[in-house]
């Protein structure tokens, strides 16, 4: 007697990488403010991926090397993990647009309209009321003038005066990096505030804030960027065999770097 076969044998319907990734790190006991802490990820690519939303991240890559930082970060298999994602991503990745706004990572130190037009009109008048000091006697009355004239007797009675050396100035320049390809950039100072988290476009430019404490990069593909001070191109930061994290991007840093380069 031939038994009847009980139908084809199916396997179990594995829940989204996401919802894995989500559950590993209740699981952890952990925040996605823990995971972005220790990953350097943004946590709106980590809210991104918990729901499946890939295509609010960078490319592919990008998506495929924060899912496994993350499984690493909760415990999780990243093996898995990566294999698993690659399957969803080949039928739901959806690229964006090549060209579209940049949002600030940070609004909340993008100062409002009022308050930036404010300062500006307060640089003004302390310029213009300088200006009027130094350049008039309008603040000064009309002694001004005698006082000035007093000045070349007292130096004919104490007799000529050894001139002051005036001090040398500090070497100053105005750093460029400018894309030749699309590459993911992050540039942030001593205190790791984010000064620009994006990716570039080709062509794109960015001028690094002179006033910036010690400012630093991370890039995955460093020779997709060249470097300027002043407009005078200096060594590339890498070959791109490589990314590089915490590297100097101040003029001095890029000049020592230069000089070891040489050497």
């Amino acid at each position: 007697m031939v038994e009847e076969s009980a139908g084809p044998v199916t396997s179990p319907i594995r829940e989204p990488v996401g919802e894995r990734l989500r559950i590993a790190r209740e699981d952890a006991g952990l925040t996605l403010a823990d995971i972005g802490q220790r990953t350097r990820i943004p946590l709106r690519h980590l809210e991104a991926i918990e729901a499946s939303k890939y295509a609010t991240l960078p490319s592919i890559t990008y998506a495929m090397g924060f899912a496994r930082a993350y499984a690493r970060t909760v415990g999780a298999d990243e093996v898995a993990i990566a294999h698993d994602l690659r399957g969803e991503l080949a039928t739901t990745w959806e690229p964006r647009p090549r060209h579209e706004p940049y949002d600030p990572v940070e609004p909340a130190r993008v100062p409002p309209r009022g308050v930036a037009l404010a300062g500006v009109l307060v640089a003004v008048l302390i310029l213009l009321g300088v200006g009027l000091w130094y350049g008039t006697s309008l603040f000064r009355g009309e002694d001004a003038p005698e006082v000035a004239s007093a000045a070349p007797v007292a130096e004919t009675a104490a007799g000529p005066t050894a001139p002051v050396a005036a001090p040398t100035p500090q070497p100053v320049g105005r750093v460029t990096l400018t894309a030749t390809d699309e590459v993911w950039v992050r540039i942030y100072n001593a205190a790791d505030d984010t000064l620009l988290i994006k990716t570039m476009q080709p062509g794109e430019t960015f001028d690094v804030p002179a006033d910036a404490e010690r400012p630093m990069i991370n890039v995955g593909r460093p020779d997709k960027l060249t470097v300027a001070i002043d407009g005078q191109a200096v060594p590339p930061l890498g070959s791109g065999e490589r990314a590089i994290k915490d590297v100097g991007i101040s003029a001095d840093a890029l000049r020592a770097r230069g000089t070891a380069t040489g050497a």
